[in-house]
């Protein structure tokens, strides 16, 4: 099976930042892909499809994240989740 590796940086926009419900929505969204899925900001890195590691990034209005998948899926998996946080 190919694995595609995709990676992009995002910057959260809502002024609430990534607090539970967006948190939820974007491990929802990342939990339909085959592709394993990381989020990263300067100091930790996470598993995208863990609401428990996602709310460790403590992510505000702002923060740059970089999103990494590695799978199948990688590319859509991406798309996707750059079109949720925009």
């Amino acid at each position: 099976m190919d694995k595609q590796v995709c990676e992009e940086e995002i910057e959260i926009k809502n002024a609430d930042g990534l607090h539970m419900r967006p948190a939820m929505q974007f491990v929802d969204l990342a939990s339909t892909f085959k592709s394993d899925i990381s989020v990263s900001n300067s100091s930790t890195q996470v598993d995208a499809k863990s609401i428990m590691q996602m709310t460790m990034l403590a992510a505000t209005c702002g923060t740059k994240l970089k999103v990494k998948a590695i799978g199948p899926d990688a590319r859509q998996a991406i798309e996707a989740i750059r079109e949720l946080v925009e």
